[in-house]
């Protein structure tokens, strides 16, 4: 088994040098993270000149020394090109990482450079590139992260910006972690508690399908064959039946032509604050809606705040990362309403889009100097408040889908067997 001399960085910030075995580099890799360990150079015993051209020199600063034109040529060859953007999950264990590294001390290309060796070709990793280059060509963290709209967002650069400025970026990395961790709670939450549902949802609709495509028109021959006059609830059945059998092609393509619709007219900014508004009230899943969104803003806009974006800055942020046209009108209200001098707790009472404890809590957060406190508070309630309604919804279905099924496989079994009943009793 390969024999593999790395170099690595502990939590701390000191440096380890150890060897390790390994039936690949890959794999080594792997081994030294599980240690705790970010790997800074790793190369197999007896490759002394790839490990010289590939660690370079280090300086006494504790940065690494290389070419400055053949480095970001062969990391960018090494990160390729990439669809798509980075998902929650990547981006918040990226940051969670590099915050525990600036709170080791380290410099912050060195920090970015360590997280950039172990991650996995993809559009992290070329992004993560192009900051490296934009830092090493003179620029800032936020205004190279600015470059990686695929990566970082106006919330993730403004908050970099506002760490930049404080001189407390190890701080603001640690809140901005807090906070994709929490996001991402929220999200697997909902999206876990919809999987049964939607599964037995699924495999129901397959199933009543193939009985309507392969099943009824064998009984239907049947019928035809013995010229049994048929009663209503059969003859429904067989229409149901030959729909089925002659527009299967709809079942798929009219959810998509749905989607497609409601997209096209969410590009239009009345027809999308119509569809938001509308989901806003649909009975039960339009609350669910409602508090993720006020829960989702109020932790953002706290956290803005915490951080020391100046307000209105902050709830621009965190108008944009609302996702909802209702709640965009209204925070561009509020913002029009505290340029002019208002507190923010009239406005976002006249608005209507939140609950009177949102509001309560956000004036005795202005009067009292702990705005960003109460919205943290506002949202911790409200996550807990969308995982009681996410579970009474999952609770409500299970019954709901068991009574349905029911009545859909009773009304086929009856349809079916009145006709049999009376064709044997015909035949007696």
């Amino acid at each position: 088994m390969p024999t593999f001399q790395y170099e690595a960085m502990d939590n701390t910030g000191l440096e380890v040098k150890d060897t390790i075995d390994a039936a690949s580099e890959q794999e080594a890799q792997s081994r030294i993270r599980e240690k705790g360990f970010y790997v800074t150079k790793i190369t197999e015993k007896g490759r002394g000149k790839k490990t010289k051209a590939e660690g370079g020199k280090t300086k006494g600063d504790g940065k690494t020394q290389v070419d400055a034109k053949k480095k970001p040529a062969a990391k960018r060859k090494k990160g390729g090109f990439s669809f798509g953007g980075v998902s929650g999950k990547k981006l918040c264990t990226f940051t969670r990482q590099l915050s525990t590294l600036q709170d080791a001390g380290l410099p912050i290309l060195r920090s970015l450079r360590i997280l950039e060796a172990q991650t996995k070709p993809g559009p992290l990793k070329s992004s993560l590139l192009g900051v490296i280059d934009d830092i090493e060509s003179g620029s800032t963290l936020s205004e190279a992260m600015a470059k990686q709209p695929k990566a970082f967002d106006n919330l993730y650069v403004n908050m970099v910006k506002a760490g930049e400025a404080g001189g407390a970026l190890e701080i603001i990395l640690q809140r901005l972690a807090e906070f994709k961790e929490r996001s991402e709670s929220l999200k697997r939450k909902v999206k876990g508690a919809m999987i049964y549902p939607g599964a037995v949802i699924t495999v129901a609709t397959l199933i009543v399908g193939f009985i309507m495509y392969w099943i009824i028109p064998k009984f239907k021959k049947i019928f035809d064959d013995f010229g049994t006059e048929l009663p209503d609830m059969t003859v429904i059945l067989i229409r149901v039946s030959d729909a089925v059998v002659n527009y299967w092609y709809l079942g798929p393509v009219i959810p998509i032509a749905l989607w497609l619709l409601i997209k096209i007219i969410k590009k239009n900014r009345t027809g999308a604050y119509i569809v938001d508004w509308i989901s806003l009230r649909i009975p039960l899943l339009g609350m669910i809606f409602r508090k993720s969104i006020i829960a989702r803003t109020c932790r953002t806009l706290g956290t803005l705040v915490a951080s020391g974006v100046p307000i209105l800055e902050a709830l621009a942020i965190t108008r944009d990362t609302a996702g909802n046209t209702v709640f965009y009108k209204a925070y561009d209200h509020i913002i029009a309403a505290i340029r002019e001098g208002e507190s923010m707790a009239i406005p976002l009472r006249e608005t209507r889009t939140v609950d009177e404890i949102v509001v309560n809590m956000v004036d005795v957060g202005e009067e009292t100097g702990a705005l960003d406190t109460m919205l943290y508070k506002v949202s911790d309630v409200f996550d807990e408040e969308v995982g009681v309604l996410v579970e009474g919804l999952v609770n409500l279905l299970e019954p709901m889908m068991v009574v349905i099924l029911g009545l859909i496989v009773g009304f086929i079994v009856i349809a079916l067997f009145m006709p049999l009943i009376k064709l044997l009793n015909d035949l007696s």
